[in-house]
């Protein structure tokens, strides 16, 4: 799955900029998609290596390595909260194990502060706030849509 995130990203995703100012950043629902008890240090591991090819496909140098390092390195936290104490130990985060709203709050919740961080270190200062937040709400909105229909699908064929 990292080569099809990456191929994806560079290839088609990374080149859409609707309205000028959502990009789908469709990659980070690799970084979601870590099981519970998976070790944190390959969580780390990958997350950094992502980031470091989208940055060199991108042009974006240590701007996605930077945001997907912390968001793995909150991933596991972050699922935790969203799962009951006695929940299989290798339970995957997907729509059919944590159901429509507790999924959707879990991604909202780590693609927003991805799209936060990204595009902060991308802009670096916010002189034109306006364009800030017009890129971090519009690439969360359209990454959550696509995070959501790639999940009702993959959940369709199980």
């Amino acid at each position: 799955m990292f080569f099809v995130f990456v191929l994806a990203q560079t290839m088609v995703l990374g080149r859409i900029h609707l309205f000028d100012y959502a990009t789908p950043l469709l990659y980070v629902y690799f970084v979601l998609s870590f099981p519970r008890n998976y070790p944190k240090w390959a969580i780390l591991l990958w997350s950094f290596v992502l980031g470091l090819v989208i940055d060199i496909f991108s042009n974006t140098p240590g701007v996605a390595a930077a945001s997907l390092t912390l968001i793995g390195a909150l991933q596991p936290y972050v699922f935790e909260l969203f799962i009951s104490r006695d929940a299989a130990e290798n339970l995957h985060p997907s729509l059919r194990a944590l159901g429509l709203v507790k999924y959707l709050y879990y991604a909202a919740f780590l693609v927003l502060l991805y799209c936060l961080v990204f595009f902060t270190l991308e802009f670096f200062n916010l002189s034109d706030w306006t364009e800030w937040l017009k890129c971090v709400i519009g690439s969360t909105v359209i990454t959550l849509v696509l995070i959501m229909t790639f999940e009702s699908v993959q959940g369709n064929h199980e």
